[in-house]
């Protein structure tokens, strides 16, 4: 092949190279597979935002009706179903971040919080700052009618420079 040629070739490899659209792909953390618990159903659905507060729902438990802590045994009034969520701050600064705040909603439209006495006997956190990019997985409790079905959480980020109160939340329906 001659150099004129050769020449123009790397030229067209090049060009077509640069022209490109797509951003080359940041690199993402390679996390090791769990397994889920017993009963457990791993969830697979997109994360939600609300604020500077990324929420993802990894897993659902439902229709258990009494759990076991290491100081305490507790009967729900119906049934138990709990989430795994894994709530991650994209602020530039911590928020003050409250388990109490966030909300299943059920499938008559109404909403409950986590059940306190279920939230303490499995060691969960109350309220705590979720510093900038922390990542912080735990369980959130409910007890809710046996007649109920879980088909929403409604999560609620921390406070934010332009929304200090934080009142609406991002609904996460299961689907």
């Amino acid at each position: 092949m001659s150099r004129r040629r050769t020449a123009a070739v790397v030229v067209v490899a090049l060009l077509a190279g640069g022209c490109s659209s797509a951003p080359p792909a940041k690199p993402t953390y390679e996390l090791p597979p769990r397994p889920v618990r017993e009963n457990e159903t791993p969830l697979k659905l997109p994360p939600a935002t609300n604020g500077s507060t990324v929420f993802t729902l990894i897993g659902l438990t439902t229709g258990f009706s009494n759990i076991t802590g290491s100081h305490a045994e507790w009967q729900a009034k119906g049934q138990y179903a709990r989430f795994r969520v894994v709530v991650t701050s994209t602020g530039l600064s911590s928020v003050p971040f409250d388990t109490k705040r966030q909300l299943l909603v059920e499938d008559n439209g109404a909403t409950v919080g986590p059940d306190e006495q279920a939230m303490l006997i499995k060691r969960q956190p109350g309220t705590f700052d979720l510093g900038p990019n922390v990542r912080v997985e735990f369980d959130l409790y409910f007890d809710i009618p046996k007649d109920r079905k879980a088909v929403a959480l409604r999560a609620v980020g921390g406070p934010t420079l332009t929304d200090m109160k934080n009142l609406q939340g991002t609904e996460i329906s299961l689907g």
